[in-house]
């Protein structure tokens, strides 16, 4: 399985989870490999893929650092280093999409990613890789993607922008009420089947509620060519941003099964990403990678052939 991965996602002088733990994680990697991972470089986002999805003239501020107030939306100080990083980054998205389509199973090291609008950024995220590598995908002969986002915060940004794909399916269940959207306001009449946000607000109805949506998208929904599984670990009880008291390491390693099951008995490529996760009070960087690394072994394990019961730890 090939987990993307380049200096240069850590490249801003900012220094942040987002802009940062990507490379906690690939050293965790080399200290404590899981079998079956290899990381590869990918190729970095043009300017014309982003343009895809985002406006011209916040691209052009991301990129110069012009209007400031716009290229800082997403609440980072810009810095030269923030353009290539923000374009690895979301390149090691769509590497990882075009990869699952051909493989399976693929992920990258990438955050910050949901909360993007169309003409600037939000909540830590300045380019929404995701649309970007599910219209990557469709150009790739994909006929229908579905995006699981499973960050603590909602995914307003997505809902936002595959509002004119219907192509595009998002299942998100957040536990926080950060960006929040009526799915009804992008997907019209379809927005129980093709736009769904289920809200949680007991840490003991979680895996439940991701289990229902779940449910209802394979009952409802088309046959997917991929999924783009945005793995956020800010749901941890222990994360001061956006954790709900209930939802233990355990719970997380739980949902991370499930998802992956649910994945694998279908037989549905995916392609995953870190998403969420803060250091605080409750959650140093130690736990913060081993959160993370849940994510990593789930992969792993099911890419693994049928058969081999190696435990990827």
């Amino acid at each position: 399985m090939n987990l993307y991965y380049s200096a240069d996602y850590v490249g801003a002088a900012y220094s942040f989870e987002t802009t940062r733990k990507a490379k906690w994680l690939a050293d965790s990697l080399e200290d404590s490999p899981i079998p079956g991972i290899d990381l590869v470089e990918p190729r970095p986002l043009t300017r014309d893929q982003v343009a895809a999805v985002h406006d011209y003239e916040y691209i052009r501020a991301v990129q110069t650092g012009m209007p400031r107030g716009l290229a800082e939306s997403q609440g980072f100080t810009w810095d030269p280093g923030f353009w290539p990083m923000v374009l690895a980054s979301n390149g090691g998205v769509v590497a990882a999409a075009l990869d699952a389509l051909e493989t399976g199973t693929a992920g990258s090291l990438s955050s910050g990613l949901h909360h993007a609008r169309r003409g600037y950024g939000a909540g830590f995220c300045t380019f929404n890789g995701l649309v970007i590598a599910a219209r990557e995908a469709l150009a790739a002969e994909a006929e229908a993607v579905l995006i699981l986002d499973l960050d603590a915060h909602c995914g307003g940004g997505t809902a936002s922008l595959i509002a004119d794909e219907p192509r595009i399916w998002q299942v998100d269940v957040a536990v926080n009420d950060f960006d929040r959207y009526d799915p009804k306001r992008y997907a019209g009449e379809e927005a129980p089947a093709r736009i769904s946000l289920g809200a949680v607000q007991r840490g003991g109805d979680y895996l439940a509620e991701i289990e229902r949506a779940l449910q209802e998208v394979g009952l409802r929904g088309p046959s997917f060519d991929l999924c783009l599984y945005n793995a956020g670990m800010d749901p941890f009880e222990g994360c001061s941003t956006g954790g709900q008291a209930g939802i233990s390491c355990e719970i997380l390693a739980t949902r991370e099964q499930l998802v992956f099951d649910w994945l694998r008995d279908r037989d549905l490529p995916v392609a995953f990403v870190l998403a969420g996760g803060y250091v605080g009070w409750g959650l140093d960087v130690e736990g913060l990678v081993n959160l993370h690394r849940l994510t990593l072994a789930a992969a792993a394990k099911s890419a693994a052939p049928s058969g081999d019961d190696t435990d990827p730890g």
